[in-house]
């Protein structure tokens, strides 16, 4: 590894403008400070004066006219990305201060890493998000077992950008499952590692639109991502509901929880914009 070499972190966005800036306040934290923050807005209303809250982050702006889907935006993100390392962020969710070094750390022995992650559910409350529950979600690496539940949350992951190289882009046919279809085509070639450190945050809050709460629009693509991999009959479940999993059950393992349960503030709550 070069002695600081760049990352890009790549946030898809669309309209969550207090939450991208909580997660941009996560970034100012990282003990870690050599990274691009590649923002695709994707559609929405501007960002910019909330991206200029953060001037001290090397920002690029995206804008695309209209929406055209999260898997474009990352891509897109991908595209322009300079950095040796890629990190894809969900504009949700958030990153421990130490998590960009650690992740660095890790990538030494491998192409991709991944770490476990606490599934947040959150209360909005004066404009600041409060934590209602917080569970663990930390299972053994296995490659044949990812083939029947992935545990793989990209949100937060670290890879190689050469991968793109060999495998192309991710695949917007394959929509929500765009994560897992990509953990199986890196699989094939490259090294992946779990990190077993919680530091990752993700949110899965009533409160927010997350994509992967809406399990009936989800059927269709991942019968194509099965169909794609040679997975067979497949159930519908995102991150919260394997939790439940008998199966899950048995493949638990433990990590190491370091996050103090605090959300910080963004700058956009201390100086409120007129959107």
């Amino acid at each position: 590894m070069t002695e600081r070499p760049l990352v890009s972190i790549i946030i898809p966005t669309y309209n969550r403008h207090s939450l991208l800036a909580e997660l941009l306040e996560c970034l100012v934290r990282q003990t870690f400070i050599n990274f691009e923050v590649i923002i695709v807005n994707d559609g929405g209303r501007t960002v910019d004066e909330i991206v200029r809250l953060y001037h001290e982050l090397n920002c690029t702006i995206i804008d695309f006219p209209i929406n055209q889907d999260h898997v474009h935006a990352r891509n897109t993100g991908v595209e322009i990305a300079r950095g040796e390392y890629i990190m894809p962020i969900d504009d949700d969710d958030l990153i421990v201060p130490s998590h960009l070094a650690r992740m660095l750390l890790n990538i030494q022995e491998a192409d991709l890493v991944y770490s476990d992650v606490e599934i947040i559910d959150y209360e909005q409350l004066g404009g600041n998000r409060n934590v209602r529950s917080r569970q663990l979600f930390a299972y053994h690496h296995s490659y044949a077992h990812m083939r029947t539940f992935s545990t793989f949350v990209p949100s937060g992951c670290l890879y190689r950008r050469v991968i793109h190289e060999q495998i192309g882009l991710f695949d917007p046919e394959v929509k929500n499952y765009w994560d897992w279809d990509f953990y199986l085509r890196v699989a094939q070639t490259f090294r992946i590692k779990r990190v077993e450190v919680a530091g990752v945050l993700y949110n899965f809050s009533t409160t927010t639109n997350n994509a992967s709460k809406d399990l009936s629009s989800m059927r269709m693509y991942l019968d194509r991502l099965s169909a794609k991999h040679g997975l067979g009959e497949l159930p519908t479940k995102n991150f919260f509901l394997l939790l439940e999993e008998p199966e899950m059950k048995a493949r638990e393992a433990k990590s190491e929880v370091i996050w103090d349960g605090i959300v910080h503030s963004s700058r956009l709550t201390q100086e409120p914009l007129e959107m």
